[in-house]
């Protein structure tokens, strides 16, 4: 089995295209054909279901794609690895970050690595910690400043950034303004502004409310916190989120109480990381620089 063959294959079953996959990798259609149907003998299983629109994955081709993804990861981390030993930090660092994460000023600590290794190409992808999680063990992201929503596992390990209670922001008009403290039972009933299922805060709003047996209604979902602060500050729900959102700019005016007896949830930030061997060069100068940047502080 030929490294190329697999690069031919994810890049087809990301683009879901053959023609537009072999444009991004700069090889003719039928070079690129060949390559699937050369893997596809060789596996002796088709790997896509070809339509005149778009190609979709067999289940064989779901089986080999993230063994295929985790395979390339390791062999640019073999190549980035002899350019280390040879006093050179060169190639990609894929990083990944949930929006507005606590533990971490993403911009600076990417200025300051940018400053140092000039050489390394920075990819940054904003997604849940679900996505994620599930993209830095698949070996598409070299690692990713997120929420913990689930434990370490072979192919996934955290680095504990920072913990910090979760809060409800609420208009100063409404009838909980005056409580400095509510529990999810207080909740109940209550109208929701939250972001997507994906997102850390609200897996560990939902995961503290199902522990207490609180049914709560999300009437207004949103993708980022601007909007989130904006809805709450028009009176039109409540949110839970960490005490850190509360000291936004944007929360001016809003009403922060502790939220208690919400199971044993804290807002947990970490950096998520392939197992140690599988840590690219690139990954392991950015957690050097970020574990600095707290020394200084």
């Amino acid at each position: 089995m030929e490294l190329r063959h697999l690069q031919h294959f994810v890049a087809v079953a990301e683009d879901q295209h053959f023609t537009r996959a072999a444009e991004r990798l700069m090889v003719s259609q039928s070079g690129l054909s060949s390559s699937i149907r050369a893997l596809e003998r060789e596996l002796q299983a088709p790997l896509f279901v070809r339509t005149t629109r778009r190609v979709t994955l067999t289940e064989a081709g779901r089986a080999l794609l993230g063994e295929a993804e985790r395979v390339l990861a390791q062999v640019r981390a073999a190549h980035d690895a002899v350019a280390a030993v040879q006093g050179l930090l060169r190639g990609t660092l894929s990083l990944g970050t949930e929006q507005c994460i606590a533990g971490v000023h993403v911009a600076k600590l990417l200025i300051a690595f940018r400053r140092r290794h000039p050489d390394v190409e920075i990819r940054l992808r904003q997604a849940g910690s679900g996505a994620l999680a599930e993209e830095v063990a698949a070996g598409r992201l070299d690692l990713a400043f997120a929420v913990k929503t689930q434990p370490d596992s072979d192919q996934l390990r955290s680095v504990p950034l920072t913990s910090e209670p979760m809060t409800v922001l609420c208009h100063p008009a409404h009838h909980l303004a005056t409580s400095a403290v509510v529990t999810p039972e207080d909740l109940g009933g209550e109208a929701f502004v939250d972001f997507h299922p994906d997102w850390g805060p609200r897996r560990i709003t939902d995961a503290a409310f199902a522990e207490a047996g609180v049914r709560r209604t999300v009437t207004l979902e949103v993708s980022d916190v601007h909007s989130l602060l904006e809805l709450v500050g028009a009176g039109l729900g409540i949110a839970v989120v960490p005490r850190h959102f509360g000291l936004k700019r944007e929360a001016a005016g809003l009403t922060s109480l502790l939220l208690k007896d919400a199971g044993d949830a804290p807002y947990e930030t970490v950096a998520m990381l392939p197992p140690p061997d599988a840590t690219s060069p690139a990954a392991r100068a950015l957690m050097a620089l970020l574990e600095t940047s707290e020394d200084e502080h």
